[in-house]
């Protein structure tokens, strides 16, 4: 603690990314922004596939909804283009210090993935403990091997990190996810 003009304060490490309060959705968000701001990559959240039954109009410019239900399930939260090429995936976040639970991705999701990758597409699950403060990008080839070769209802960590890449936190993009990709596939990787 330091005392400045009579007022005790405790200094943060101003180093750390660990607590800017923004959740993995937001600092996706601000990373796609950036990208199509700086014409890197065109990537955007779908929108939640809903249809709304009951709407309440109190006047003639304002409209309340009232009712609504999902019309279908949901694929994966995000999809566009880079270098060429279809990227599709979906974000998930876990406070678990040492797995990543099975149930947190729905089957249909997990199918909708391997499609995009069986018709030439990049497909991946960008995967945040948030208690350690560490992304991942796990392609889908590596999670099809996993739910192939084992019986487990969560991921372990280390499957992460022998299996995923971690994407390390920056000022802009928050969450450079393209770097990998790029790693992966453009850069001497796959294609």
């Amino acid at each position: 603690m330091t005392k400045i003009m009579g007022a005790k304060t405790k200094f943060k490490n101003i180093n750390t990314y660990a607590n800017r309060g923004m959740t993995l959705e937001a600092d996706i968000q601000a990373s796609n922004d950036y990208y199509l701001v700086n014409d890197k990559a065109v990537i955007y959240k779908k929108p939640t596939p809903i249809t709304i039954s009951k709407v309440n109009y109190p006047s003639r410019r304002e409209a309340i909804i009232k009712e609504g239900f999902f019309r279908t399930p949901s694929t994966t939260d995000y999809n566009g283009i880079y270098k060429g090429k279809y990227i599709d995936f979906d974000a998930k976040e876990t406070k678990l210090k040492t797995a990543f639970p099975l149930n947190n991705i729905h089957p249909h999701q997990i199918k909708h993935l391997a499609c995009i990758y069986k018709h030439g597409g990049i497909g991946f699950l960008i995967v945040r403990f948030t208690v350690l403060n560490k992304t991942f990008l796990l392609p889908i080839e590596s999670l099809m091997k996993f739910l192939d070769e084992s019986t487990r209802k969560s991921i372990p960590l280390s499957y992460f990190e022998e299996n995923g890449y971690i994407i390390k936190d920056k000022y802009n993009p928050r969450v450079d996810y393209l770097s990998v990709l790029d790693m992966l596939y453009f850069d001497g990787g796959n294609l």
